[in-house]
């Protein structure tokens, strides 16, 4: 194509040097709120020592409402909304963004919230596999009408050197386990407290239980089509999600405002913590 119109994040290869702008980039954090990813890019100018009185990060993505984008040094941090189908829109975007940036050896690491399942609330889930609401390591699309499958499984090395990161810390609780990706919060995360409910406690009992068994330890809803187009492009990532609640002990998250706030700031100071470690090392 002699143009190429990134809608969605409203830029475009005709009007827009990705090279310039972007040829640097060697980490992507993603996360679902553009003010979480603003605020994590101001701390990763604080922790680079590329902050300085005054400074702004303007959005990139100025342009739309869509999504929001955040770059300082080698960092890029981008919005994704909430859900599979709004992730999966945004990537798209960005790795073709990375390619005609003519990035390499780029890592890209999903940020975010999720809800425990027999882990403590605070706790942080570095992601092994994410899998389906029946516990199957794959994300399934229907493409030209066709059940398209791809595999699910993140890249070893970066959970082990982030689980040495968190221990360097010694901060939070980190687990490592699978990642349920569902695509509802309500009915397809098993709540008693949506508009909709078919079942009874006994039964949300057993299927969180049984997620357990089976390696499970957290739920979320973007997981599963990060990894798979992540690996299908051969990109290195990571999902690192901090847990709001026990989902064994309710439904509800019903923690104090700035109890949660300083949830929701344990995965950035985790991934905060490795990229300035990999770049100490480069």
């Amino acid at each position: 194509m002699k143009e190429d119109v990134l809608y969605h994040f409203s830029l475009s290869t005709s009007t827009h040097d990705f090279p310039t702008m972007f040829g640097d980039v060697k980490f992507v954090c993603v996360g679902g709120s553009p003010s979480r990813m603003k605020a994590f890019i101001k701390y990763m100018a604080v922790e680079l020592g590329l902050d300085h009185p005054g400074a702004e990060y303007p959005d990139i993505c100025e342009g739309t409402d869509r999504y929001a984008m955040f770059k300082v040094g080698p960092v890029l941090s981008v919005s994704h909304g909430m859900g599979i189908p709004s992730i999966a829109i945004m990537l798209h975007e960005l790795i073709k963004l990375l390619y005609h940036a003519r990035c390499s050896g780029v890592t890209v690491i999903r940020i975010g919230t999720s809800g425990g399942i027999g882990v403590e609330p605070g706790s942080v889930v570095i992601t092994r596999q994410a899998v389906d609401g029946c516990f199957k390591q794959e994300f399934e699309q229907i493409v030209l009408g066709k059940r398209v499958v791809r595999n699910t499984h993140l890249d070893d090395w970066l959970v082990q050197e982030l689980v040495r990161c968190s221990a360097d810390l010694g901060e939070f609780p980190t687990v490592v386990g699978n990642t349920m990706c569902t695509l509802d919060f309500y009915e397809g995360q098993g709540r008693l407290d949506g508009a909709l409910c078919s079942y009874a406690e006994k039964d949300k009992q057993e299927y969180l239980r049984a997620a357990y068994e089976a390696g499970i330890r957290n739920i979320e809803m973007e997981s599963s089509v990060f990894a798979a187009m992540c690996n299908a492009c051969g990109l290195r990532a990571a999902v690192v999600c901090v847990t709001l609640l026990n989902r064994l002990e309710g439904d509800q998250i019903s923690s104090p405002h700035e109890v949660l706030v300083e949830y929701q700031k344990r995965p950035q100071r985790l991934v905060g913590h490795f990229i300035k470690k990999c770049l100490a090392a480069a």
